[in-house]
């Protein structure tokens, strides 16, 4: 979210600019410093002291964060008060405990850096990071991250050795990393994953591999100790998984490439990431690897040993795309005769059948699917049909076209074309309207939202605005009255009024707080739009008179 500071209090929500202007006001802001162009960093008080840090350019909030643990939204009460330090000469503001000004612009931190680094002799900065390193260990790993690669030769369980200092720093007393203090994990190990691509980009591939494969392993047990609600875990493992992938693309030293197989292999039949997205994902590396049948079928003999049936059915899809590549067609054609219960198997073939023509086949797989699947897998029924309409579409076979779509039309929560355009292009216009009181009949026995929605829709495509109404105030709420408002205002308006004020009536009636009441103005202001000026006075002033007590009510009816 990018935050324009002339706007900013546009952007941002009420309440949370209520309260970031109360701490500004408070003057819990302090420590305001420009650490590079560009780039600034203040401490901000409140139950605890949280550092913000803010990007700006062209007077605009381009990136910022805060360390402090709300996620309700995008931004906090610390960042609002801080903008709220950075706009207060432009606002007029005036806070507790203004500093004095200063009579000349201080450096940024980071110009006192370069210049403390060109000063302090070498003898000195080099003790300093020693003393520094033993009394703090989150300095010490961040050290280490960066420039521990240096000074021996790497392997899996030196890069595994530093990854784990880092998450030991992390941790609090109780053995448990914080969600605030990943942070601190996730910028102390940027710096593997920048080196893991400059070494693939040096060809430098075996200490890509190590920084990767360690990674991997550290991180996917760091889930079980991390309060990763952020997604920072997750997002290294991808970016790990990325990094692996690349290498199996790549020229390896056959050595190397050897090293990766077994490690894949090995990964996955011990079962270290069972349970997560990159345990099958294992085996597709090794699948990019294989140089001979020996190897593919090493993998294949590891997918039979895949167990879950969602595990099972991604193993058959992987099996059949090795089959394809390192087998002959007389097997391949008897395993997918076997598992064509598998869906994707089942509309791979499907889709093969009717580029080649084969209507025949195509239908047979599709009916065969909705039997086999009506039972236990409803949801994939609907996609048989629609294989199945498709077929009828291509063959212009327009009752079946209508039979298929028909079905479509009533049983599906998600569908993937237009049925009722379908269905309308297809069957004659003097058959039209008695299809519909046809369709009508068979719909409005059924309870649920989907055929409400249906009804609904027939009778907005037609116009019939008399049964639209008819049938909103049979269900009436604000929210149906504001949904069918644009369809019924120019038949129904004076009567769509009515329901408004019913309905608010009632809603404040049974509804306290002041976003409640933001609710039942709104609705009022609808009211205003549609010619109801003089209701909306009286039920105005009706509110005001009957709950005089309600303060934030009042003032929500002074802006209506």
């Amino acid at each position: 979210m990018k935050i324009p500071l002339a706007t900013f209090e546009q952007v941002i929500d009420e309440t949370i600019l209520k309260r970031g202007f109360a701490y500004f006001k408070d003057g819990a802001v302090s420590d305001f410093t420009e650490i590079s162009k560009d780039e600034y960093e203040s401490i901000v008080s409140g139950t605890e002291d949280y550092t913000v840090q803010l990007n700006i350019k062209n007077n605009t909030i381009v990136s910022y964060n805060c360390d402090c643990p709300y996620d309700f939204g995008p931004v906090c009460k610390h960042l609002v008060a801080t903008i709220f330090y950075l706009q207060q000469d432009i606002l007029g503001l005036n806070r507790k405990s203004l500093p004095k000004p200063r009579a000349k612009r201080t450096k940024s931190i980071a110009s006192q850096m370069k210049e403390l680094l060109k000063t302090i002799p070498h003898d000195e900065l080099m003790l300093f990071i020693e003393e520094k390193s033993k009394s703090d260990r989150k300095f010490r790993a961040s050290f280490l991250a960066t420039y521990g690669h240096l000074c021996q030769e790497q392997s899996k369980e030196f890069y595994q050795k530093q990854i784990r200092g880092i998450l030991n720093a992390a941790k609090g007393r109780d053995g448990w990393i914080a969600w605030n203090n990943l942070k601190y994990v996730v910028n102390t190990t940027q710096p593997f994953l920048t080196n893991a691509e400059k070494y693939i980009q040096n060809n430098n591939f075996e200490n890509a591999f190590y920084i990767s494969t360690a990674l991997l392993e550290e991180f996917t047990e760091a889930f079980q100790f991390a309060d990763d609600s952020n997604g920072d875990l997750g997002y290294f493992i991808e970016c790990t998984m990325e990094l692996l992938s690349k290498l199996t693309t790549v020229k390896l030293p056959l050595s190397l490439r050897d090293e990766f197989f077994d490690y894949c292999i090995s990964t996955f039949k011990k079962g270290l990431f069972s349970g997560w997205d990159w345990h099958m994902k294992m085996l597709y590396l090794a699948s990019q690897l294989v140089i001979n049948e020996n190897e593919a079928d090493t993998i294949l003999n590891s997918l039979d040993t895949v167990q879950g049936k969602y595990d099972i059915e991604q193993a058959q899809t992987f099996k059949l795309e090795l089959l394809r590549k390192f087998k002959g067609e007389k097997e391949t054609k008897k395993y997918i005769e076997n598992h064509i219960s598998n869906p994707s198997i089942r509309t791979e073939e499907i889709i093969k059948a009717i580029n080649n023509n084969d209507f025949e086949r195509a239908i047979k797989l599709s009916k065969d699917g909705v039997e086999y699947d009506k039972k236990e897998k409803p949801g994939l029924v609907k996609d048989w049909y629609n294989w199945l309409l498709e077929i009828a579409q291509a063959q212009k076979d327009t009752s079946k076209i209508i039979v298929y779509a028909r079905y479509l039309l009533i049983d599906n929560f998600y569908p993937k074309h237009d049925y009722y355009q379908i269905l309308k292009s297809t069957i004659k216009t003097e058959d039209w309207h008695p299809f519909l009181e046809e369709l009508i009949l068979d719909i409005t026995p059924k309870k649920g939202w989907t055929y409400t929605e249906l009804l609904r829709k027939i009778y907005i495509e037609e116009k019939w605005w008399d049964r639209l109404f008819v049938m909103l105030k049979q269900n009436v709420s604000l929210g149906n009255i504001e949904q069918n408002e644009k369809y019924l205002s120019q038949d129904y308006n004076s009567k769509l009024i009515d329901l408004y004020t019913e309905r608010i009536s009632n809603y404040v009636d049974n509804n306290v707080g002041r976003s409640h009441y933001q609710t039942a103005c709104r609705y009022l202001r609808r009211m205003k739009n549609l010619g109801g000026q003089e209701r909306v006075n009286a039920l105005t002033t009706h509110l005001r008179e009957k709950y005089p007590q309600r303060r934030a009510l009042q003032d929500e009816l002074d802006k209506v």
